[in-house]
Parts: structure tokens; C-alpha cells; sequence
């Protein structure tokens, strides 16, 4: 069984929904699941539409008793839908901690009960309080992966690399190692602050990202209000199609080192070199924070940007590593920049100084990274190329050192399958037309 903990001590950013919903979908492709809820408020229960009043045995109850056989599984869990079961909480759960104070497998309560039922579920998706205690503990011993969900907003930016910081101390005083991933959720790709956000945390976890993002969905919400998973009240929503991207991706992607034992802390101390460095990465997290809402502050055409349809910024890496991505401070010459019908074709310019390959890829030319490379101008300190193309509409990603990126300096985007921007450009017969024209008279 393949154990997933759902993990944030902020509260708010969507975990007991991803919990629900990631536990709903993978029943869906007939994935026999188990969601645990391990929070005390008894959401997932909520949720399900699983009265607390009719609970009569809980995960608290199992546990409390343990391996010492006096409670089953099967004499806690509910059955929701066809191959998922939940296994409820109630209030009685915040008192655990101080029952099994003095036990000498407090920690380790939770996988015992789960390997009883081992057999009888392909995954297991726990879903964790907002708060690091005992119960989170249980769940991250228990976990072969962690899954976090950030919100796309000003504060939770704030607080992820904090988040990291605690899931590594946590794995290592559990002498367990689990692989974890952010998810990013409730992300509205129309606002400017989201995309800013989303393009950090691309920064900072890079492949401890998720390559799926969870948008904000009104249809998550209501479906919750019903007790039912999206799968059942709108399987044709947007928000279904996230929990699909994301449970697709976890099945083709299983954790490789699961419930591998850490490396002895005491020759090398590894975790000294880890602390340090989550404490680096959140300083420079914040300093980049305060530098972009000061901008945001200072500068009112900027401000007006971010109320308008403003340039996005680039999902994985900014254009320029020096400036805040999508705020360009010097307009004048950002107009250059970008990509423009002419004459001859699509004409794309960009700045990107510190880069040594930058190239295109778009539907023109197969999504070919090699394809299309930019001839980088001393003179002008520009990467420039023209493509010829018939008149019709493009989409298209820059690749800067081999990450791809949306151009930063095109306002019109939109969402591809991965959750990533594609940039959007069209030419015109009458450009097309001339173009021809002055090839033929050269």
C-alpha cells in the first residue's frame, strides 16, 4: 500500500480538499483507496457527509488500541464510494497525544494500524492537522511521500520554505525518509500576484514541485457543501481535471526510496548542512518578497499593472534572474521586447543578459526546443529571431539554458495541460501578404 500524508500547518490552503478529492479520483480509475483523517475538526468526515454523531469508532479508537487486537479496521472505516473508504475522526482525536504520552510506540501508532490493512488498499491518502504534534508525526512515519499544498497567495509564499524546513526535521527525528512535493493550489491565473507566486515557488522547490497545479475551482468548494467529492458532483469541472493531472502524475511516478532508513546523522551531520541551507533559501525567499511589494508600492504604474492585464510573469524561471519576474522597471525599451508580426514574419526579442542559449519552441515548429535557436545581438545586448509563418494563431514557450518559460513580455497567455502559460501571437493575412511580397522582390 502506498501511503500519501497530506501536509501544511497553515490552515486554509485547500489540503483537506486535495486530501478528498486526490483520495476520490484515484478511487475513480479503480484504485482501492483509504482516507485517513487524522485532523481532529473531522473535515474529510464533513466533507463525505459522514455525521460526527453517527461515528461510533474512529481512528482515535485505532489509535489507542494499537496492535493489541481489541478493534479491526473494518470496524472503523465507511464506505463513500465504490473503492474508497474513509476512516473518520472525531474531537476525541486532540486528546490522544496526552493518552499516549507514556507509550513507547506513540509515534509509530499509526503505521501499525495501517499495516493490518496493507493488503487491502492500493493507496492510502492521510490527511494531516494544521499543526505539528503527535498526529503529524504518526502520519509522516507512516508516509512513503509527503505532499504539501501551498496556496498561491502573499503569506503562504512566505511560509513554504519554512514548511520544508519543518517536514526535513520531522523526517529525521522519525529516522524516516519520505519524498515530498508542493502542490500549488487555489491559483487564479488572472491575477498578477498569483503568477508571481507560482513562478517563486517554481524557484525555490524546483523539481520538488509538483508539475500540476490546482486552480481555483468555486465547484471544489460547493461540492464539499454536498458532502460529495468532485467526482461525483461535477466530473466534468476544472477542478476534476487538476485531481487528474495530479493522481495521473502520482501513479506514473511512484517514490523511489521509500521507507529507506536515513544515513547516520552523527558522521557527517547532514542535517547541520540542510538547516542551513532552508535557512538561507528562506531569507533570500523573503528579501525577494519585500523587494517586489515595495515596487508594488512605489511605483503606481506598476501597481495599475497588477490590476490590469498586466505581462505575466514566467512559471518556472524570470527572464532576467536580477529582477522581480514580470515587473520590467524600464518601459521604454520592454516594448521592444516580446514578439510582433512584420514583413518578414514573427519577430521575437528578448533581453535575458545572463543567459548563454536561448531558443522557441511553439506549434510551428513541432514544440522543437533545437528547432528555432535566437541569434544573440552584442550590439543591441538582445537574443532576436524572425520565423516565417502562413497567417493563423500560435502558441509558443521560450527555452533560456534548457528551462522553459512563457515570454514574460507578451500579455496574452494562456493555461496549457501542465498548468504552465503558453504564449499566444497571431499574424495577419495582410502581414503575411506583404511579406511574401518582399521576398519575391528581393
Amino acid at each position: 500500500m502506498r501511503t500519501i500524508a497530506i501536509i501544511n500547518q497553515k490552515g486554509g490552503c485547500g489540503k483537506t480538499t486535495v486530501s478528498i478529492n486526490l483520495a476520490a479520483t484515484l478511487a475513480s480509475k479503480g484504485r482501492r483507496t483509504l482516507l485517513v483523517d487524522m485532523d481532529p475538526q473531522g473535515h474529510c468526515s464533513l466533507g463525505l457527509a459522514v455525521p460526527e454523531q453517527q461515528v461510533d469508532r474512529s481512528i482515535c479508537d485505532m489509535l489507542k488500541a494499537g496492535l493489541d487486537g481489541s478493534i479491526a479496521m473494518a470496524d472503523v472505516v465507511w464506505q463513500i464510494t465504490r473503492n474508497l473508504d474513509l476512516a473518520p475522526s472525531t474531537m476525541a482525536l486532540a486528546g490522544v497525544q496526552q493518552e499516549l504520552a507514556g507509550a513507547p510506540d506513540k509515534d509509530r501508532r499509526l503505521v501499525q494500524v495501517l499495516s493490518t490493512v496493507g493488503d487491502t488498499y492500493e493507496f492510502c491518502v492521510i490527511d494531516c492537522p494544521p499543526s505539528i504534534g503527535l498526529l503529524t508525526f504518526n502520519a509522516l512515519r507512516a508516509a512513503d511521500e509527503v505532499i504539501i499544498p501551498v496556496e498561491t497567495g502573499y503569506f503562504a509564499m512566505q511560509g513554504a520554505v519554512r514548511q520544508e524546513a519543518t517536514i526535513e526535521m520531522l523526517a529525521r527525528r522519525a529516522g524516516h525518509r519520505a519524498r515530498f512535493r508542493v502542490v500549488p493550489t487555489l491559483y487564479d491565473v488572472r491575477t498578477k500576484l498569483a503568477r508571481e507566486i507560482l513562478s517563486e515557488l517554481g524557484r525555490h522547490f524546483g523539481d520538488k514541485m509538483l508539475p500540476v497545479v490546482i486552480h481555483f475551482n468555486s465547484k471544489l468548494k460547493e461540492a464539499a457543501s454536498f458532502g460529495q467529492p468532485i467526482t461525483e458532483y461535477d466530473p466534468g469541472s476544472r477542478g476534476m481535471k487538476d485531481f487528474e493531472n495530479l493522481a495521473d502524475w502520482l501513479i506514473a511516478n511512484p517514490p523511489q526510496f521509500a521507507q529507506a532508513p536515513l544515513e547516520s546523522t552523527q558522521q557527517t551531520n547532514p542535517s547541520m548542512t540542510r538547516a542551513a541551507e532552508l535557512v538561507e533559501r528562506a531569507r533570500a525567499l523573503s528579501a525577494r518578497t519585500a523587494t517586489l511589494s515595495a515596487r508594488l508600492a512605489a511605483d503606481p504604474d506598476v501597481a495599475m499593472e497588477s490590476q490590469i492585464d498586466a505581462p505575466a510573469p514566467a512559471t518556472a524561471t524570470a527572464v532576467d534572474e536580477g529582477e522581480p519576474p514580470g515587473i520590467n522597471p524600464d518601459k521604454k525599451f520592454s516594448r521592444v521586447y516580446g514578439v510582433r508580426p512584420t514583413a518578414q514574419g514573427l519577430l521575437f526579442v528578448q533581453p535575458a543578459p545572463k543567459a548563454r542559449q536561448v531558443s522557441i519552441a511553439g506549434d510551428f515548429n513541432k514544440w522543437d526546443p533545437t528547432a528555432t535557436p535566437m541569434r544573440r545581438d552584442d550590439y543591441l545586448g538582445v537574443w532576436q529571431a524572425c520565423i516565417p509563418v502562413p497567417p493563423g494563431r500560435y502558441k509558443y514557450r521560450l527555452v533560456i539554458d534548457g528551462k522553459w518559460v512563457h515570454d514574460p513580455y507578451n500579455s496574452r497567455y494562456e493555461t496549457n495541460p501542465f498548468g504552465e502559460l503558453n504564449s499566444i501571437v497571431e499574424i495577419a493575412k495582410a502581414e503575411a501578404a506583404m511579406g511574401a511580397d518582399l521576398q519575391q522582390q528581393a
